[in-house]
């Protein structure tokens, strides 16, 4: 296996590591968290033509649009000119799957490694992966994340509910940069003020609620897929934003049902094949836990009553049941089709599913489950979207402005 620059001690003073652009609301706080131990982390917001270019240029063509985008996004900063290559650390997730978050790094510090062979490539994980690195987190860390993402679907949820109605444009948006510095300060002192959720997502709840929304019918859309293409504006075309101004309410699933998906993996394929391991007992205290938190957000959703509350995690797992079987994990898995029938069954019947073109996954477990999910919801109306370097903005929304001909407030 060839060498390459590991990241050490010394360089968190030193390095500014660069952050891919997914989930911009989540991931400034999950940044901040990292800030306050001393780290310095940059997220990465260009999103021009060039991002995809430099990932042609550094990806084979059978990689999928998501390494492409990550890569690219990565090579079209280094080589900018704005960050210095003795100073610089890149970071990239990895799941432990057999999917994109496992196996991009690989891909990433192949290209890196043709310019900038000094620059470490980071793995942020929790399969106990690169072990080698200075770049570590800790239980107190992890907890804070947790809320990170809590928050950070809170925020999600409220935002784009508010803006698809809002009477005043752009409410929504200073409402939502007032919470997230005032998030993100919380978690950079370290306060314990984090701690204190249910005050908190009430007050998120009753901010939000504050702002006045037009009493107008609009089409609900939901967004499911790939996750980076499902979140990341950058490979979805800037979806989200297409959506509200074709008049349209997108409902995006949270980032916590991913995380709770991964969780269960490990101590649902120990249930299968009767191989309990240190490893799934672990994963399933890690679940419980992250389970509870959930059960409190949707509690307090519910009891403040202004927002429809995110789907219970087991109640999606009993859907996934009724349309396949809990050991289809790879990539996203039964996730999606459960978030197709979760979506559906709350009243979001049209549905756009995001994939890389060539996911053989998604491909399977969305388009392949969509006409039993249509047999058992025959109002839902579902559409898959392809995203690759060759698929033309306007065609995709072409292709949803006929699904929305289609739809049904």
């Amino acid at each position: 296996m060839p060498e390459y620059a590991k990241f050490t001690e010394d360089m968190i003073k030193t390095h500014t590591i660069l952050v891919p652009d997914m989930l911009p609301i989540h991931f400034k706080m999950l940044i901040s968290i990292f800030e306050a131990k001393g780290y310095k982390l940059e997220l990465l917001r260009n999103d021009s033509r060039a991002v995809v270019d430099e990932g042609l240029k550094n990806v084979h063509n059978d990689a999928c649009y998501p390494a492409l985008l990550v890569i690219g996004q990565f090579m079209d900063a280094l080589k900018s000119g704005k960050y210095d290559p003795d100073k610089t650390a890149l970071l990239i997730t990895q799941t432990g799957g057999g999917c994109r978050a496992s196996n991009y790094i690989h891909l990433l510090r192949k290209a890196v490694a043709k310019n900038y062979p000094q620059i470490p490539v980071v793995s942020l994980n929790f399969s106990g992966l690169e072990k080698d690195s200075a770049f570590r987190i800790t239980a107190p860390m992890f907890l804070k994340m947790l809320y990170a993402v809590l928050y950070g679907d809170l925020l999600m949820t409220c935002y784009n509910k508010c803006r698809a109605y809002e009477i005043n444009k752009g409410e929504s948006r200073k409402m939502l940069d007032k919470w997230h510095r005032r998030l993100c300060n919380i978690f950079l002192k370290g306060s314990r003020m984090f701690l204190k959720t249910k005050k908190v997502y009430r007050d998120i709840l009753d901010d939000f609620a504050s702002i006045p929304l037009s009493k107008e019918k609009k089409i609900r859309v939901g967004i499911v897929g790939e996750i980076y293409v499902k979140y990341s504006p950058l490979a979805n075309n800037h979806l989200e934003d297409f959506l509200i101004s074709e008049g349209c309410e997108p409902v995006v699933p949270s980032l916590l049902e991913f995380v709770m998906y991964c969780a269960a993996g490990t101590f649902n394929d120990a249930k299968i094949y009767d191989h309990t391991t240190k490893q799934s007992i672990f994963n399933k205290i890690g679940y419980d836990l992250i389970y509870a938190k959930q059960k409190e957000l949707i509690k307090v959703m519910k009891e403040q009553g202004s927002f429809e509350p995110l789907h219970d995690f087991e109640h999606l797992r009993k859907l996934a049941d009724k349309y396949i079987n809990q050991g289809v994990v790879m990539g996203e898995g039964w996730l999606i089709p459960a978030e197709m029938a979760a979506l559906a069954k709350s009243g979001v019947e049209n549905i756009i599913c995001t994939q890389p073109f060539g996911c053989l996954p998604n491909h399977i477990v969305a388009k392949g489950m969509s006409r039993a999910i249509k047999q058992d919801n025959p109002n839902a109306n579902i559409v898959a979207i392809d995203y690759d370097p060759g698929a033309t903005r306007v065609n995709q929304e072409n292709r949803i402005k006929l699904m929305l001909a289609n739809a049904r407030l």
